[in-house]
């Protein structure tokens, strides 16, 4: 049986450490919320009041709208199996069981996507607010929800709404999370009713922190104030296609039928299939009647090269000078502040999924992995569950297990009777700003002015009086996202721009253009494919799938495997690659339409065996005709995993479940084997420094918790980047609280010492450069062979020597990160270890970060020491510009046996539970930090036997 308390530390505790830790922390929360609720009501709140919100699992209790009664089994780690008779007892039940869990989360969740936080949280996320409205995600949700979902869809989140609010219904704020019983000391929100548009915001979110290349976009066009054309590309390099290969290698572009042939004859994905959507949705909004316009897109070009030196949209970015970069910067800072959905607001986020086809594994038939790398939460984005027709057929056709989101019908991540899949974030470039020139009432538009599209929206907030904004979009919906912050339009109507452009007039804005502003039908693709049968039903599925666009891999009970890129992808104007911002006065720049889905590329059962996806390339830019973005990641984690697979069968070996999940947590790291050799050839005068380069000695490069070799590498790693890069970016990329005296921006004049300033980063230490990531991997290595490089220059700092070349650069990054760890770990280097810097601190996203100090400590949990490292297969995610601690991670971890379902293998970051106290609370973090994985039950005899509690819902 699974420990029935939470971790409240990294340490081992035994069982009654952890004990003592949960009853210490009931006991705190009993006596604080005690005083403070005697002071401020008169009335003390007994240990009921923390218990109240645990959920009901065992007898039964009645949900009206059902059609006849749900059985709700739970598994030693609370984890819920649903079965009913009719899709709609399934969904309701599913809605009532997610909010006896989750409501809290589910709550926080719809403020976010619509622009309400400050309802909950009071006048401190008004400006969170103001941009969230903006966007308009809820309006766009509630247009999916009226125009473009199918009616079966829609009587789903009819019903699983239906659920949610039979949960709510006569329990108090206080009765249903800890959370509101807190917050009811400073205001009296009480919770409303749960609506569809609510479950159908949520994907809006999602694609929200899933969006691609635009982090990229800004960054680039702010390093123009303090670098060139030539070293802003150095910082970008090529995908090394020859070396990291791309997800698709088999199959080819059809120019003549405007078709990819990835291996099944060419099949087309409708959307429309009837095996896998009954009710006939027609997916709308997949593709436009432009897709006529077939070679519009950019190739394999990369654009021209503006005067400010980024390439792209005709140098306008580059080109605007510092008004521009202000307003960029100024975005960013409104970006950032945002509460990220399922990552760190949209920077670094990666995962890994692979299938090995039958041929090639122990139980002849496919093994399915899937970790998707997100930002840390607790409780964790994912929520696992089964949802089981008692007798499947074309009446309630679902019988699928995975994991889901709290606040949203169906599986998302998983597997049904008959196929698996797993998702990794495509990166495919979504979304491109647009540089506006205001004019009176309106903006520039090919010579004209045009009036812009209007809208008031009122804010309310708790404790405090509403406010009313107004917000702006263009003519084809584009939000104006600058005017947000009054700094920025300000700073726009000083931006200067090249000879190229229209007269400033009264100044710049920002607008964005992005595909999920659009009502789409991913709510319709989450059904259809939890219902699939096969590979045709999964790719007419998957083709609803439009935002986020996702890799998608899948297998089979059949033992076929594939791949497929669903989405909504632009075609853009010639000579435009999206990568950095555009001019909104010329119609030229727009959008031509969407990539047809039969135009994107897939794989079916390639003759190598096996698929691997985790966000590098999805097709060489040679042998496709369109520009999916200029931003992949690098490939670093996909060839290491394609390695491990390559390895393991030549010769005739077969993979086995157990060898999947090894996988999953290998800790090698892709940098320490490129530079390592190097390093341990410099010649260091100092003996203390020698003794930690001593740790490199025969290191496997194999980043464990306890390695003190790991610590010490990843630290000359982060030291490199600081001195080769990163003192050399703008302020608006560096970290908080690092200050240099540099020269003026775009001073032309003689190297004066005189005349320099001292600048201080301005980004938090999650979003800073250099990440680190395996974008600098490729930097680096691209420039190994040049150790004269001016990248490599540094100057002294106190006693710490210049540096003029590649080696020197290296020694000096030694000394700095000996030192660095001393303060850090001590001077003793045999009790360092990579686990000590690498730590994992779960945090409440609301009053985890934002709260009292004491609630902090009521909710939160942590640290745990991890392996693993940016980059890693085992992707426990940190930035090296900020520090060491975690701050991405394997979300969730799956290994799915397509020979015996019932033997496949599943974990999650936290537990099924939201709720502070709950023995689930955190349960399965322990052994996910470990890299174990549970057993996944799937058969209703495998699910009966690991039953712990059933409650039976009834009419």
């Amino acid at each position: 049986m699974p420990p029935n308390t939470t971790a409240t530390t990294g340490a081992k505790p035994g069982k009654s450490g952890r004990k003592k830790g949960r009853k210490a922390r009931l006991v705190v929360i009993v006596l604080v919320l005690a005083i403070i609720g005697g002071i401020a009501y008169g009335a003390f709140w007994s240990i009921s009041t923390v218990r109240a919100s645990f959920p009901q699992t065992k007898g039964s209790a009645t949900l009206q709208g059902l059609s006849g009664p749900v059985d709700v089994k739970r598994d030693g780690y609370g984890i819920p199996q649903i079965y009913a008779s009719s899709p709609e007892d399934l969904f309701m039940a599913q809605g009532y069981v997610q909010a006896q869990d989750r409501f809290y989360e589910m709550d926080v969740r719809r403020h976010m996507t619509s622009g309400r936080l400050s309802e909950m949280f009071g006048k401190g996320q008004v400006k969170n607010d103001e941009f969230l409205r903006t966007l308009g995600w809820d309006r766009v949700a509630k247009q999916e929800y009226d125009t473009k979902l199918s009616s079966a869809t829609k009587k789903y989140l009819q019903a699983y709404s239906q659920g949610v609010n039979a949960y709510l219904k006569g329990r108090s704020a206080k009765e249903i999370s800890l959370e509101y019983a807190a917050l009811g000391l400073t205001n009296d929100y009480k919770p409303a009713q749960w609506t569809p548009v609510d479950s159908v915001s949520w994907l809006k979110a999602m694609a929200w922190d899933l969006r691609g290349n635009m982090q990229d976009e800004i960054d680039r066009a702010l390093m123009t104030s303090r670098l060139g054309p030539k070293q802003i590309k150095d910082l970008y390099p090529d995908y090394p296609y020859s070396r990291n290969k791309p997800i698709v290698t088999q199959g080819q572009y059809d120019e003549l039928t405007q078709a990819f042939d990835g291996g099944d004859g060419g099949s087309s994905p409708s959307g429309t299939d009837s095996s896998t959507n009954p009710t006939g949705s027609s997916g709308a909004g997949l593709t436009t009647g432009s897709g006529t316009t077939t070679g519009a897109g950019t190739g394999a070009t990369t654009g021209t090269t503006g005067s400010g030196g980024a390439t792209g949209s005709g140098g306008t970015a580059g080109s605007s000078g510092s008004g521009v970069q202000g307003q960029l910067m100024g975005l960013h800072d409104v970006m950032e502040d945002l509460p990220a959905a399922v990552g760190v607001n949209g920077d670094g986020i990666g995962s890994n999924s692979w299938v090995v086809a039958g041929k090639y594994t122990i139980t002849g038939k496919p093994l399915l992995a899937n970790d998707p790398h997100l930002g840390p939460a607790l409780p964790s984005v994912w929520y696992q569950m089964g949802l089981h027709c008692r007798s499947v057929s074309g009446k309630c056709p679902y019988d699928v297990t995975g994991y889901t989101f709290a606040g949203m019908p169906g599986v998302v991540i998983g597997h049904n009777q008959d196929i698996a899949w797993g998702m990794t974030n495509s990166g495919v470039d979504v979304t491109d700003l647009y540089l506006e020139k205001l004019s009176g009432d309106g903006y520039l538009r090919d010579n004209k002015t045009v009036p812009f599209r209007t809208r008031q929206e009122t804010i309310k907030v708790a404790g405090g009086a509403s406010k009313t904004i107004v917000v702006r979009e263009t003519r084809d919906g584009m939000p104006l996202l600058s005017d947000r912050d009054d700094e920025l339009v300000q700073v726009g109507k000083k931006a200067t721009v090249n000879t190229a452009a229209p007269d400033r007039g009264d100044g710049y804005a920002i607008a964005l253009k992005w595909t999920a502003l659009e009502p789409g039908t991913t709510m319709d693709a989450v059904f259809a494919i939890d219902r699939a049968k096969d590979w045709s039903g999964f790719r007419s599925a998957a083709a609803l799938f439009d935002v986020p666009s996702q890799n998608m891999i899948y297998a089979d009970t059949r033992n076929d495997i594939g791949y497929t890129l669903p989405g909504r992808i632009p075609l853009r104007a010639k000579n435009d690659d999206g990568s950095v911002p555009a001019p909104g006065w010329d119609s030229k720049y727009d959008w031509k339409g969407y990539i047809e889905q039969a135009e994107l590329p897939y794989e079916y059962n390639p003759k190598r065996g096996y698929i691997v996806t985790a966000n590098q390339a999805v097709v060489d830019q040679d042998k496709y005709p369109y520009t999916l973005t200029t931003d992949w990641g690098y490939g670093a984690r996909s060839q290491r995993i394609t390695d491990l697979i390559q390895s393991k069968i030549d010769g005739g070996g077969k993979i086995s479940t157990e060898d999947m999940r090894q996988m999953q947590m290998d800790n090698s790291s892709e940098i320490a084997k490129l530079l390592v050799p190097k390093l341990l050839k410099i010649d260091l005068k100092d003996k203390d420094v020698r003794q930690a380069q001593k740790l490199l000695e025969g290191w496997d490069y194999t980043q464990d918790a306890d390695s003190a070799a790991a610590a010490y590498f990843n630290a000359v790693w982060r030291n490199i980047l600081k001195l080769a890069f990163g003192n050399k970016l703008p302020k608006e990329l560096r970290v908080k609280g690092q200050c240099l005296w540099v020269e003026p921006a775009g001073n032309t004049g003689p190297v004066d010492e005189t005349t320099k300033v001292r600048e201080c980063g301005e980004r938090d230490a999650d979003q800073a450069q250099p990440d680190g990531g395996d974008r600098w991997f490729e930097v680096v290595r691209s420039l190994m062979d040049d150790q004269n490089s001016d990248w490599w220059k540094t100057p002294a700092s106190g006693t710490r020597p210049k540096a003029d070349n590649r080696d020197q650069l290296f020694a000096r990054a030694m000394i700095d990160a000996r030192w660095e760890l001393t303060a850090k770990l001590g001077k003793d280097i045999d009790t360092w270890s990579w686990g000590r810097l690498h730590r994992l601190f779960l945090k409440n996203q609301t009053l985890g970060t934002e709260g009292p100090g004491f609630l902090q400590y009521i909710l939160n949990r942590g640290p745990w020491k991890l392996s693993g490292g940016e980059a890693a297969v085992n992707a426990s995610g940190w930035n090296a510009a900020g520090g060491y601690n975690v701050v991405w991670v394997p979300s969730m971890r799956m290994v799915v046996n397509l020979a015996d379902l019932d033997k496949s293998k599943w974990i999650n970051l936290t537990g099924a539970s939201g709720h502070a106290f709950s023995a689930h609370y955190t349960d399965q973090t322990g052994m996910w930090a470990k890299g174990e994985l549970l057993p996944w039950s799937f058969s209703a005899s495998a699910v009966g036997k690991s039953t712990s509690d059933t409650l039976v819902l009834k009419p």
